[in-house]
C-alpha cells in the first residue's frame, strides 16, 4: 500500500496531478464542441500558433498567457476571414496560417537569449507546476467551464446546425467567437501540463471517445470529463513508475482508451445487427 501512494508524497507530483485535476474539466467540455463542429484542426492550428505571442510577450515583459491569448485569438480572428474573403477552403487556410505562426515562433526564439526551455513550451513541465501556475489554470478553468455550462445548449445547436441556430433567434456571431476565446484560453491553461504540441490530444481525445460512447450529448460532456479525468491523473500516476513524462504518457493512456471505445462501438453495432 505504501508503494501504491508513494507518488502522492512528493510536492511536485501533488501539483502534476492538481494541475491535471484542474484542466480536464474545460478541455473535456470543449473537445465534445470541437467534435461536434469538427474544429480538431482549429484546435491544433491554434495551439501552435500561441508560440510567436508567447516569445514576444517574453521579450517585452509582459505575462506570457497574455501573449498566448492574443496570437490565439488573432489566428482564429485570420483563418476566419481568409477562409471567408477567399477561395481557398477552411482548412488549407488553416494548416498555412498555424504553421507560418509556429514558424515566426521558432525564428524569434532562436533569436534571442533566455535560459527557458523550448521543450517546456512545446511538451509542458508537468513536474515542474508551481503555485501560480495552479491559479491561472484554476480560474481559467473555473470561467471557461461555467460558460459551457450555462450555454451547452445554444453552443450545440450551432455546432450541429449554424442555420437552425440563426433562425432560432441566437447570435451565431457571439456564439461563434466566444468558442474561440474559450478555446484559446483553454490551451493557456494547458501550457504547462501538456505545452503546446500534445495540447491537442487533450482537446480532441476526450471527445471522441465520449462519442464513440454515448448517443446524447449531455451524456457526451459528462463522460467526456470522466475518461479525460481519468487519463489524465492516470497517466501522470504510471509515468511516475516507468519513468516516463507525463504529457506523452496521458496522450498515450487516452489513445488507448480510444481504440478500447472504438472495438467496443464496432462490436456493439454488429451485435445490434445481428439482432435486428
Amino acid at each position: 500500500m505504501d508503494q501504491l501512494l508513494f507518488p502522492f508524497m512528493f510536492p511536485f507530483m501533488q501539483n502534476a496531478f492538481w494541475i491535471c485535476a484542474i484542466v480536464a474539466v474545460p478541455t473535456a467540455l470543449l473537445s465534445c464542441f470541437l467534435v461536434l463542429k469538427g474544429w480538431a484542426l482549429m484546435g491544433d492550428a491554434i495551439s501552435h500558433a500561441v508560440l510567436p505571442g508567447i516569445v514576444l510577450a517574453y521579450i517585452l515583459g509582459l505575462p506570457l498567457i497574455l501573449g498566448a491569448f492574443v496570437a490565439g485569438m488573432g489566428c482564429a480572428v485570420a483563418t476566419g476571414y481568409l477562409a471567408e474573403n477567399s477561395r481557398v477552403k477552411q482548412d488549407t487556410v488553416m494548416g498555412v496560417v498555424f504553421s507560418g505562426m509556429f514558424g515566426v515562433g521558432l525564428l524569434l526564439y532562436t533569436s534571442i537569449e533566455t535560459n527557458a526551455h523550448l521543450d517546456h513550451i512545446l511538451f509542458g513541465n508537468i513536474l515542474g507546476v508551481g503555485t501560480q501556475d495552479l491559479w491561472t489554470a484554476g480560474i481559467i478553468a473555473v470561467l471557461t467551464s461555467v460558460a459551457m455550462v450555462v450555454k451547452w445548449k445554444d453552443l450545440m445547436l450551432h455546432a450541429f446546425d449554424p442555420a437552425q441556430a440563426r433562425a432560432a433567434g441566437l447570435n451565431v456571431n457571439v456564439l461563434h467567437y466566444g468558442l474561440l476565446t474559450v478555446l484559446s484560453l483553454v490551451i493557456v491553461a494547458t501550457l504547462s501540463a501538456t505545452g503546446l504540441i500534445l495540447a491537442i490530444g487533450l482537446l480532441i481525445a476526450p471527445g471522441a471517445i465520449a462519442f464513440l460512447i454515448v448517443r446524447q450529448f449531455g451524456w457526451m460532456l459528462v463522460v467526456s470529463v470522466i475518461v479525460n479525468m481519468a487519463a489524465m491523473l492516470g497517466g501522470t500516476y504510471i509515468s511516475f513508475f516507468i519513468d516516463s513524462a507525463p504529457a506523452p504518457t496521458i496522450v498515450l493512456v487516452l489513445t488507448a482508451m480510444f481504440l478500447i471505445a472504438l472495438i467496443w462501438r464496432r462490436f456493439s453495432d454488429k451485435r445490434r445487427q445481428q439482432i435486428v
